[in-house]
């Protein structure tokens, strides 16, 4: 899978223009074999053909032009020119342009931070849900009206376009499309190597779905761990209530506030969560994984997955799970 990460296109990025590209190199563009071979290949495109300096001390010399977007499986853009958000001025036409060419070629097309305004001004996020640092969200949901813009969240996975928000979400987003691409195996194992967590929530945070809330003040914390540890039970958005004793508007109301989804979306990401991980460490079959996560049937554990993840629950099970051990020689 080749990656081509496109730099801030003008002179002069900025020590944090220069932390989230860093972050896209750490992820795809250093090897490991031990958990896929081959890894991502990874090139830097960019509009200038120099070194462009960041804070005066270095500089980095992109190693494509901006032609080597094209046929790339993933297009990710990590910043912007400062003046195109802070002064409004516009995105470089070339850059533009050859981000409307990849994403036609049909590359997957990924923002970190302010690099949301350039899939903006290519038209990628009309009428998509996207982020950007919070500091930046207002300026672009201004400026481009057809996007809708969520300043609550880490990052947004609309399929084909994903977006991050500011500074250290980029290793969230980068991290969720190992897990897109490879597995939760190998995204959890990357991210150990990178000393984080493979998923978290924070402060301008979209609720990593497949965590659970720590114990807290209004009992939604025991409660949703008591549910991730029981999906196997019929749970109900009444019955989860009860058990908080409060109302089920209130526990929906609740819920939202302390994880950005609903009640029902939670149940559901936890279940795939859980089944993901039965169909990576285990050799159960599909129909008792559909019971064990609290999907009945094979079937529509099948529909959830198909329409989730893109795969069949066997086709996941062949790409992810760990590869059986070599037998010893006698």
């Amino acid at each position: 899978m080749a990656i081509a990460v496109v730099p801030d296109p003008r002179t002069g990025p900025t020590w944090w223009d220069m932390y989230e590209l860093a972050i896209a190199c750490a992820v795809f563009g250093v090897p490991h074999p031990d958990l896929a071979d081959p890894w991502y290949e990874l090139r830097l495109c960019g509009q200038n053909a120099g070194p462009e300096a960041a804070g005066g001390f270095f500089g980095i010399r992109t190693t494509h032009g901006l032609d080597g977007l094209v046929g790339a499986d993933t297009v990710i853009v990590p910043s912007v020119p400062e003046a195109c958000v802070e002064r409004d001025e516009p995105v470089p036409e070339p850059l533009v342009d050859a981000l409307r060419a990849a994403a036609a070629s049909g590359s997957r097309m990924v923002s970190l931070c302010a690099g949301a305004f350039a899939l903006a001004a290519a038209g990628l996020l009309d009428g998509r849900r996207a982020t950007a640092h919070w500091q930046h969200t207002g300026e672009l949901a201004a400026r481009h009206p057809e996007v809708i813009v969520d300043d609550s969240v880490l990052y947004t996975d609309e399929d084909r376009i994903l977006t991050s928000a500011g500074a250290t979400a980029a290793l969230d987003l980068c991290l969720h499309l190992v897990r897109r691409d490879l597995g939760a195996r190998v995204a959890g194992q990357v991210a150990r190597r990178l000393v984080v967590p493979v998923h978290r929530s924070g402060g301008q945070a979209q609720f990593i779905e497949h965590a659970v809330p720590e114990a807290d003040d209004d009992g939604i914390g025991p409660v949703l761990q008591w549910a991730a540890a029981h999906l196997d039970r019929p749970l109900t958005v009444a019955g989860l209530a009860r058990r908080a004793g409060i109302s089920p508007r209130t526990f929906h109301r609740r819920l939202q506030a302390a994880t950005g989804t609903t009640p029902l979306r939670w149940l559901l990401t936890q279940r795939l969560a859980l089944a993901q991980s039965l169909l990576e460490t285990t050799e159960l079959p599909v129909e008792l994984v559909g019971e064990r996560c609290g999907l009945g049937s094979a079937a529509n554990l099948r529909h959830h997955f198909a329409r989730t993840l893109g795969v069949s629950p066997s086709d996941y099970r062949r790409a992810f799970a760990p590869p059986a051990p070599a037998a010893k020689g006698r």
